[in-house]
C-alpha cells in the first residue's frame, strides 16, 4: 500500500542532526523557510553548497540567519519569489585536477574555481611539497610539482575539513609520494574498497579496515582494464591510469561523466 506522507499542518521546530548531513540540512531548510514560526537546525552542514542554497533562498524572500554556521535559524514566510542564481564552482572537480597533478607531476592552472573552498586539500598539497599559489578574487589555483612529493596522512571530515569526495583521488596521489601514508575515511563506509583496483595496477595499499588504509609509495603503476564502481572512485582510477605506464581501459565511464563534463577534451588539452 502507498504511504501517505501528507501533513495537514506543519509547525516550526528545533531539530538536532545526530550526524552532519548535507542533503538532510538542505531538505529541512527548504521545508523550514515555508513553515510558519521559527525553526532551528542544529549541527547543520556547513558545506559551501548548503551556504549557497541558503543565500539564494534569502534573495527569494526567505528569512534565514546563521548561514555558514552549524546553527541555522529560519523564520517561515508565506511566499517566496522567483530569482536567478549562478552556481558556485564545483570544489570536488577542482580538487580532482589538483590530485591529478599531484599524482602525475608537472604544473597546472585551474581557473573559475573557489580556492577558499579547498583550504584543507591545498594545505595537504603544500605539506606534501607541492608549490601552491591561489588568487581567491580571480578564482585561480596554480600547482607545480617538480619532484616526488612526500606521503602525508589525512582523514576526511565534514566541511571545512578534507572532503570525503576527494579521498579517492588523493589516495591515488599517495601511491606516487615518498613514504607511508595512512588514509582515514570517516564519512562513508566502504569508500576505500576501490583500492584493490589500484593494487591490481601495481600499488602497495593495505586495507586495515573499512575506514583506513596504508599507502606505500612511490610505486610504478601499469595500465590495465578497470571498471568504475562510482563517480569518485572512477575519477581516481582515471588519475591512476594517467600516471601509469601503458594503456588502460576504464569501463562504466558514465559514472565519471556525472560530475566531470567534457573531461576527455580537457585532459587532452593539458597533454
Amino acid at each position: 500500500d502507498a504511504v501517505d506522507f501528507h501533513a495537514d499542518q506543519l509547525h516550526a521546530a528545533r531539530y538536532v542532526f545526530p550526524i552532519v548531513s548535507v542533503t538532510g540540512t538542505e531538505a529541512l531548510l527548504l521545508l523550514a523557510v515555508r513553515t510558519s514560526g521559527v525553526s532551528v537546525i542544529e549541527n547543520a552542514a556547513m558545506e559551501p553548497e548548503v551556504t549557497a542554497l541558503a543565500e539564494f533562498l534569502v534573495t527569494c524572500g526567505a528569512r534565514i540567519s546563521g548561514i555558514g554556521t552549524p546553527t541555522l535559524t529560519s523564520t517561515g514566510v508565506q511566499q517566496l519569489s522567483g530569482g536567478s542564481v549562478t552556481c558556485i564552482p564545483d570544489r570536488i572537480e577542482t580538487g580532482a585536477f589538483a590530485a591529478l597533478v599531484a599524482a602525475c607531476g608537472g604544473s597546472i592552472e585551474i581557473r573559475d574555481c573557489a580556492p577558499q573552498h579547498l583550504a584543507v586539500p591545498l594545505k595537504l598539497l603544500t605539506t606534501m611539497g607541492a608549490e601552491v599559489t591561489t588568487d581567491d578574487h580571480a578564482g585561480i589555483i596554480r600547482i607545480a610539482v617538480s619532484t616526488p612529493l612526500r606521503a602525508v596522512a589525512f582523514r576526511t571530515h565534514e566541511f571545512p575539513g578534507f572532503p570525503t569526495d576527494l579521498q579517492p583521488p588523493f589516495t591515488v596521489a599517495m601511491t606516487q609520494a615518498r613514504g607511508l601514508a595512512l588514509v582515514h575515511e570517516t564519512i562513508y563506509e566502504g569508500r576505500l574498497f576501490f583500492v584493490d583496483k589500484l593494487n591490481k595496477m601495481g600499488a602497495n595499499i593495505v586495507l586495515c579496515d573499512p575506514h583506513r588504509c596504508l599507502v606505500e609509495g612511490p610505486k610504478r603503476l601499469h595500465g590495465t582494464t578497470l571498471e568504475s564502481p562510482d563517480i569518485r572512485a572512477g575519477i581516481a582510477l582515471l588519475i591512476a591510469a594517467a600516471c601509469a605506464e601503458g594503456q588502460s581501459t576504464i569501463e562504466n565511464v558514465y559514472q565519471i561523466d556525472r560530475g566531470f563534463a567534457h573531461l576527455e577534451q580537457r585532459l587532452q588539452g593539458i597533454g
